[in-house]
C-alpha cells in the first residue's frame, strides 16, 4: 500500500488540460540569449535610482529579486519607484540574438486546447519575443505584469487574477515555468506543472534557490527540452 506522502508526489498528466499556460523567458527560449542584456541595465538602473555603485546594485537587484519577485516591486514597495519608468529601461534591449524555432512552433501548435502567456515581464517584451522566435500566432493572450497590477508571480494573487481574466479551470490546464518556486501556488489550484530547464541556463549566473526544486512535491514534470516534452508527452495526451 503507497504512502499518504507517495499519493502526493505522483505526478498529474495531461489527459484533461484544456488549457496550456507558459512562462516566457527561459521558458519558451534559453534565457542565456538575452538575459545578459537585462541584468546589466536592470542593475544599471538600480544604481542610477539609488546612486550606488554598480556592485552594491548588485546585491540590491538579487535581495530584492528574491524577496519580492521582482527587482522592481522592491524598488517600489521601498523607494517608491516609477513602474513605467522601469520597465521601459530595463526592456529596451536587442532581441536580435533569438531566432525562429519551427520545432517549438510544430510542438505548441499542436497541443489541443487554448495557449496563453503568464509572464513578470512587459507586453512590448513579450511581443518581441514571439516575433523572433515565429511563435506569436499560437498564442491567445499575453498575461504580463501590467495586467497583474504590477503584482509579480509567485504571488497568489497573480494566479487568481490570471484564472479569473482568461475564464481558466485550473484543473483542466498546465503551467510551464523555469523557477520552481512559481509552480507551487499554481499546482494547489490544480494545475499539472512542469519545470523547465534549458540546458544553457548554467551560461547564466543564477542564485542557487533559482536552481532549486526540481524534486518539490509541487513539480509535476521537469525537462530540458521543451519542443520535445509538448510532442511526446503532451500533444496526443488524451
Amino acid at each position: 500500500m503507497q504512502s499518504s506522502d507517495a499519493v502526493q508526489r505522483t505526478p498529474r498528466n495531461f489527459a484533461s488540460v484544456e488549457t496550456w499556460v507558459f512562462d516566457l523567458d527561459n521558458t519558451l527560449y534559453p534565457h542565456h540569449l538575452l538575459w545578459q542584456q537585462v541584468d546589466d541595465r536592470i542593475r544599471q538602473y538600480v544604481s542610477d535610482f539609488l546612486r550606488i555603485t554598480a556592485e552594491e546594485a548588485f546585491k540590491v537587484q538579487k535581495d530584492y529579486y528574491k524577496r519580492y519577485g521582482t527587482t522592481m516591486r522592491g524598488l517600489m514597495t521601498e523607494h517608491g519607484v516609477d513602474p513605467d519608468d522601469y520597465l521601459e529601461f530595463v526592456h529596451k534591449i536587442d532581441h536580435s540574438p533569438l531566432e525562429a524555432n519551427p520545432a517549438l512552433g510544430a510542438a505548441i501548435e499542436s497541443l489541443p486546447g487554448r495557449k496563453l502567456i503568464l509572464t513578470n515581464g512587459t507586453r512590448k517584451h513579450a511581443d518581441a519575443v514571439m516575433k523572433k522566435l515565429e511563435i506569436d500566432r499560437h498564442f491567445e493572450d499575453v498575461f504580463d505584469i501590467a495586467a497583474a497590477n504590477l503584482d509579480p508571480k509567485p504571488l497568489p494573487q497573480v494566479y487568481h487574477r490570471f484564472l479569473a481574466k482568461h475564464g481558466v479551470d485550473a484543473k483542466k490546464a498546465a503551467m510551464f515555468e523555469d523557477l520552481a518556486r512559481n509552480l507551487e501556488v499554481p499546482h494547489a489550484l490544480g494545475m499539472t506543472t512542469v519545470l523547465v530547464v534549458p540546458d544553457q541556463t548554467r551560461e547564466v549566473l543564477r542564485e542557487v534557490w533559482e536552481n532549486s526544486g526540481r524534486d518539490a512535491p509541487h513539480v509535476d514534470h521537469v525537462t530540458e527540452d521543451l519542443a520535445g516534452f509538448l510532442r511526446d508527452n503532451c500533444v496526443n495526451a488524451r
